[in-house]
């Protein structure tokens, strides 16, 4: 089971409580990416990307490395493997909790089906009464 009150867990779940680290995320899934480049999708600068690429280093999402004057990022999944096993949990409880409604509506329907009233025979159809013919005298 994973450790529920794990510090790092808190640090995960806040720092993906942020659509921007999320964004950044993504980026950061299609391979390294400089601090610039995580900057540039959105309308902040450089300083206020940088506070979010350290909320997502201290939870340990990602890792800065120093290249002369360029600071390259890449994604840690390890942190994500973690909190995915966590929520795991959970999409076992909803699917034991699906499995158990779709049960139960299956046999509702057995049921309904069971004692609906099969359909009534309907009444012999009358034939229908024949068409006078006309008589040879008449010419209309």
């Amino acid at each position: 089971m994973v450790e529920l009150e794990a510090p790092q867990m808190d640090q995960v779940f806040h720092a993906l409580g942020d659509a921007t680290r999320r964004n950044m995320l993504n980026h950061l899934a299609g391979g390294e990416r400089t601090v610039s480049e995580l900057a540039q999708p959105f309308a902040m600068s450089l300083a206020a990307a940088s506070k979010h690429i350290k909320a997502l280093e201290h939870a340990g999402l990602i890792r800065r490395e120093v290249r002369g004057r360029t600071h390259v990022c890449r994604l840690e999944a390890r942190p994500l493997a973690t909190a995915y096993q966590w929520l795991g949990q959970y999409a076992r409880f909803w699917n034991s909790r699906l499995d158990v409604l779709e049960q139960l509506l299956r046999e509702e329907a057995g049921r309904k089906t069971s004692t609906t009233p099969a359909p009534a025979n309907p009444e012999p159809s009358k034939p229908e009464s024949p068409r006078p013919t006309p008589s040879k005298g008449d010419d209309r």
